[in-house]
Formats: C-alpha cells, sequence, structure tokens
C-alpha cells in the first residue's frame, strides 16, 4: 500500500528582514511514522515548525495537511483539524493544577461530553506518570515535569499529528527512557514530528529523519543513512 502523506510542505520559506531563516522546505509526513527533524541551533527548525502550525505565516510556499492546503489558516483551526504543538519552552498555565491545565485540552475536544472528562484527563496523566501529581500547581512543578504535562496537554488533544520541539530537555535519563516508551505507544495511532537535540532519542524513534542547516534541507533519510551521511556527520554530528 502507497505511503499516505498526513502533512506536506512545498517550498516554504520564512525571512526576516534580509536574513533567510527558511527556505525551499519540501517535506512529506508520512502518516502513522515518526518523523525526526535535526540539526544544529539556529538551523531554522523552530521556523520551519511554527510555519506548520500556523504560529507565524509563511514568506512564501505551502502547508497542506490532511489533503487541504492551510498555509493561511490560524493556528486554532489547524488545532481543530487535528495538529498538536508543544513548544520547545512550556506553554502550561502556572496557576492551574496539572489535572486542570489538561482538562482545559481535552474539554476542547470533549466539548459538553463532561461526565468523560475525569476519567480521561486521569488516564492522560497516567500516559505520562504525573497521575499522583494531578492536585499540584503546574507552576511548582520542576522543568522535566512541566515538559512532561505539556506532552499530557497534546496527547489530551488526541491529535492526528504531534509536534514535540524539544521534549527531553530537562528530563532524567529514566524519564527519557519513559518518554521514548510513551511515544512509541502513541505513534500506534499519531503521526509524530520529532525536534530533538538528544541524537540517542532520536536514533531510539524516528523511522525517517531529516536535517536542517541554515534554513535548508540536506539530508533525508533512516537513521542509520542519516548517521553515514558525511554532510551530516560535517554540519551537525561532529565529524
Amino acid at each position: 500500500m502507497a505511503a499516505v502523506n498526513l502533512l506536506s510542505t512545498r517550498g516554504l520559506s520564512r525571512n526576516f528582514g534580509g536574513m533567510k531563516a527558511v527556505q525551499n522546505v519540501d517535506l512529506d509526513l508520512q502518516q502513522g511514522k515518526i518523523r525526526a527533524l535535526i540539526g544544529p541551533n539556529g538551523a531554522g527548525k523552530t521556523t520551519l515548525v511554527s510555519m506548520l502550525c500556523g504560529r507565524i505565516p509563511a514568506s512564501s510556499g505551502t502547508v497542506t495537511f490532511l489533503g487541504q492546503d492551510v498555509t493561511d489558516m490560524p493556528a486554532h483551526k489547524r488545532i481543530s483539524m487535528g495538529m498538536a504543538y508543544t513548544f520547545q519552552i512550556t506553554s502550561i498555565f502556572d496557576d492551574l493544577t496539572v489535572f486542570e491545565n489538561v482538562a482545559l485540552a481535552v474539554q476542547h475536544r470533549l466539548g459538553r461530553a463532561a461526565k468523560q472528562l475525569k476519567p480521561e484527563v486521569l488516564a492522560t496523566l497516567e500516559r505520562v506518570g504525573l497521575e499522583t501529581r494531578s492536585d499540584q500547581v503546574a507552576g511548582d512543578l520542576a522543568y522535566g515535569h512541566q515538559r512532561l504535562l505539556e506532552i499530557a496537554m497534546g496527547l489530551g488533544q488526541e491529535p492526528k499529528l504531534l509536534i514535540l520541539d524539544e521534549p527531553t530537555q530537562g528530563l532524567s535519563d529514566g524519564e527519557i527512557d519513559e518518554f521514548i516508551a510513551l511515544i512509541r505507544e502513541v505513534s500506534a495511532n499519531t503521526t509524530v514530528l520529532l525536534i530533538e537535540h538528544n541524537i540517542s532519542v532520536v536514533m531510539a524513534l524516528a523511522d525517517a529523519i531529516t536535517v536542517l542547516n541554515f534554513g535548508e534541507i540536506i539530508a533525508e533519510g533512516t537513521p542509520e543513512e542519516i548517521h553515514a551521511n558525511p554532510a551530516v556527520q560535517a554540519a551537525y554530528l561532529g565529524g
């Protein structure tokens, strides 16, 4: 069966004044796969992802999601279509409890089905290992736990596409192992785009890797192909 692309870009570019942050990116995310996006700091990864989810407009090019041109669609409409994005800097509600943060995401999806809210929130928190912290104020969590809460908020939307921007930053080794297991489970029903500096996490999870450098794609392939690619070694993996 031919692969189905959940999201595609063609010629996607973003300029900030005279600086070309992202240049002519053609990207295809296959449904049901984990795609990693890697590259050195300043490569344009977050700018690219921000265009995918509608946080910033493209200077040129197109974004297609679920077969629909969403290039000019605002972020909240892309969320309603099934796109969820966790930020490189946490975007939780500090003054709310852990439970209340996830409840907001689940309620957005369930609408008025209030009876289902509590069990779904607790089940989502259990998936990320935060069920015992449901009554804790989110702003009091350690940074790594805040990252896990943000992932729970994304999962609470039951997205078709989950975009994770540096999700393991601040996590302990044990939490990283649990994160890898979680994303493998999530990927059974959800396409994942992973922006991650921890190469061991990338190699453990990704079906395919896209390497960005100076705003351009310099390589794509399997983890084995990327690890052996001389251009990637020179630009990012350190020889």
